[in-house]
């Protein structure tokens, strides 16, 4: 299959908006199983949560591509790839407690980030090319992950950061005891 030369900043921005397509498609097949992961209820709940907006993005992408008369490019983001991978390996890898569900934290605030910058620079295409019914649209998502990103930090810096240090604490003093 022969790839399509990017050419002009609309080839850039419909290449854009397919990546960020298959990018809320792969958070949709795997939030469910990240979501298993989780100890604390309040993580689960926001996890959930981001994934019924991941799915309304995901449609509102589809919005977007309908007002632009195109299909989605079959653009595979594998930024988005990695980001899942990298977090699937830490839960992997962790003990199921609260450090599990820090890095479940970690792994999420980092893909809203990446997110965060993909749907700012379409946003901004979008404004250059003159599709400011898409801009709004973008930056409706835009703003919810904004939203997302700061609900994961809360709850990261009130709870959940907290249990893992503590937890972490009792794991050293048990270590002393049996040393001492």
């Amino acid at each position: 299959m022969k790839t399509k030369k990017i050419e002009t900043l609309n080839d850039l921005f419909l290449e854009e908006l397919g990546g960020l397509y298959n990018a809320e498609n792969q958070l949709i097949e795997a939030l469910p199983r990240i979501t298993e992961a989780i100890n604390s209820q309040e993580l689960r709940t926001i996890i959930e949560d981001q994934l019924e907006k991941t799915k309304m993005q995901a449609n509102r992408l589809k919005v977007i591509f309908k007002e632009l008369k195109t299909e989605p490019d079959h653009v595979v983001c594998k930024g988005m790839m990695g980001l899942i991978q990298e977090g699937q390996q830490l839960v992997r890898k962790s003990a199921k407690c609260p450090a599990r569900d820090a890095a479940i934290i970690g792994t999420a605030q980092t893909v809203e980030h990446y997110e965060i910058a993909g749907y700012g620079t379409a946003k901004s295409h979008a404004s250059m090319l003159g599709h400011h019914r898409i801009q709004e649209l973008l930056n409706e998502t835009l703003k919810e992950k904004k939203e997302a990103d700061e609900s994961l930090n809360e709850l990261a810096e009130d709870s959940i950061n907290l249990k893992a240090q503590k937890e972490n604490e009792d794991f050293d003093e048990i270590i002393e005891r049996e040393i001492l």
